[in-house]
């Protein structure tokens, strides 16, 4: 994971902290103490686990599961060569051993990303447990990131603890970081810099967009009001997913129509008990998809939901064939947490349409996109790197040409191959009629004429892939393929 500035900020624990649960009106009593958090500057790359899902995830798609944890949260990702992330790890009162149970029963032996959303108790619950398991008894964890905002539970302490006693390295993480998980493309949207209202732990959930081919999901946490507006704001249509995560177990003041309208999700899935004492999901949330005709899926009435995408379509397997309209929802039967049974796929997705829409130029001739007066022309892949490719990265590149009469601004553009490898152009960066611009996989010192993705391994493949360009608002000006 590396931030915007290609340096990772390291949290190092002196002391053990605490705070509070999930939902501010509710505190959650436990034992508090004092702890400090520092930050320093380092470099450091996660490993690739060796994990099998025994259902695909190693075999060339991704998988996505949400746990069934009933009034929490817990999803585990695996990638299409096994490489792993789990975002949250359930309540505090059951200390995660549900999830435990569950990567268990999946063959999850090592978590190459832990992401703690935020550091309420029923987000964290299993933590502690989870690091000390995996530290001493599987493949251990490769970096947990963490929005960097404490709590005072005993629940934040143990799991500051157990990072502390096993030596796992602790990222702070914000908008505009990136964890480099092979072969999907993880975006952080959030929490900004600086925090939102005052630091309150939901408004500044870690929030992620998990990119594979034309699929996407996106996990928003227990953001609310504040930083939902954020996201939309900054980000518009970039948020728009397949699926997206209901925000606070589908309380009143998330998923909101804005949020809804920017995502434009095929499906929304919710993560709270069957018996939630807060009526999550409230009827004002589930009105809210039943305007826009979105289909939900509970994990109370669903039980475990898997989202298996080849990266073009989707498919949405649950434990239980529980109803999917929102204002049926709680028509379904409960399903406990920890429920043993196969999940058995329901609906197929398909994945949004690389093709721009009629008011979007795009390259036709050569990889050519007219932009104002500049002009944006392709002008070389080079994918093939001498001798190894993954030990010669910046031997692969693609280079680009501004043809036109006027200057680009290609400040806050991205640059992806068809997989959803995703490179953001830096701040500044600006193309002069005439001049070339070199993208280097590898990594280096950018200049004004060469940037460097900063990859750990190789993008581009030597086969054929699709160079695909997108402003700084996410419309495509330029999609080219290469054999």
């Amino acid at each position: 994971m590396q931030d915007s500035g290609g340096s990772l900020r390291v949290l190092l624990v002196a002391l053990v902290v605490v705070l509070a649960g999930c939902s501010s009106a509710v505190p959650v009593t436990e034992t508090e103490s004092d702890a400090t958090v520092e930050e320093s500057t380092v470099t450091t790359t996660s490993g690739v686990g060796t994990n099998s899902s025994g259902g695909g995830g190693v075999n060339g798609s991704v998988e996505v599961h949400y746990i069934n944890v009933g009034q929490s949260l817990s999803v585990l990702v695996i990638g299409p060569t096994g490489e792993t992330l789990v975002y949250d790890t359930g309540h505090y009162q059951d200390d995660g051993e549900h999830v435990l149970q569950y990567l268990r029963a999946h063959n999850i032996t090592r978590i190459d990303h832990l992401v703690v959303s935020h550091n309420d108790a029923d987000h964290i619950g299993g933590n502690a447990a989870i690091i000390e398991y995996y530290e001493t008894e599987a493949d251990g964890i490769g970096a947990v990131y963490d929005p960097g905002i404490a709590a005072s539970t005993q629940t934040y302490s143990e799991y500051l603890d157990a990072i502390e006693e096993h030596g796992v390295t602790l990222y702070e993480t914000r908008e505009g970081d990136s964890v480099q998980f092979e072969g999907v493309d993880v975006g952080v949207f959030g929490p900004p810099e600086p925090y939102l209202e005052s630091e309150a732990r939901n408004e500044n959930s870690i929030v992620l967009k998990l990119s594979y081919g034309t699929t996407s999901v996106l996990l928003t946490g227990d953001a609310e009001d504040d930083q939902e507006a954020y996201l939309v704001e900054e980000y518009g249509e970039r948020l728009n997913a397949t699926v997206l995560k209901a925000g606070h177990h589908g309380s009143s003041s998330s998923t909101s129509p804005g949020l809804l309208d920017a995502v434009q999700p095929q499906t929304v899935v919710i993560s709270s008990a069957y018996d939630s004492q807060y009526g999550h999901p409230t009827e004002e949330m589930l009105q809210r998809l039943s305007t826009r005709d979105i289909p939900a899926y509970w994990t109370a009435t669903h039980g475990d939901i898997v989202l298996v995408s080849d990266g073009e379509r989707v498919s949405v397997r649950t434990q239980s064939d529980a109803p999917t309209t929102p204002g049926r929802l709680r028509d379904g039967d409960a399903v406990e947490p920890g429920s043993s049974g196969a999940v058995v796929e329901r609906t197929v997705l398909n994945g949004r349409s690389l093709q721009p829409s009629s008011t979007t130029a795009v390259a036709t001739d050569g990889g050519t996109t007219t932009v104002a007066d500049g002009e944006l022309v392709l002008r070389e892949v080079h994918a093939d790197a001498e001798g190894s490719d993954g030990e010669n990265l910046n031997d692969e590149y693609l280079v680009f040409e501004n043809t036109g009469s006027e200057t680009l601004d290609i400040s806050g553009w991205t640059i992806a191959d068809a997989a959803g490898h995703t490179y953001t152009v830096p701040d500044g960066t600006t193309l002069a009629p005439g001049e070339t611009l070199t993208l280097y996989t590898g990594s280096g010192a950018d200049t004004t004429a060469a940037l460097y993705w900063g990859s750990g391994s190789p993008i581009w493949n030597n086969g054929g892939d699709t160079v695909i360009v997108r402003n700084s608002q996410g419309d495509i000006v330029l999609e080219e393929a290469y054999e």
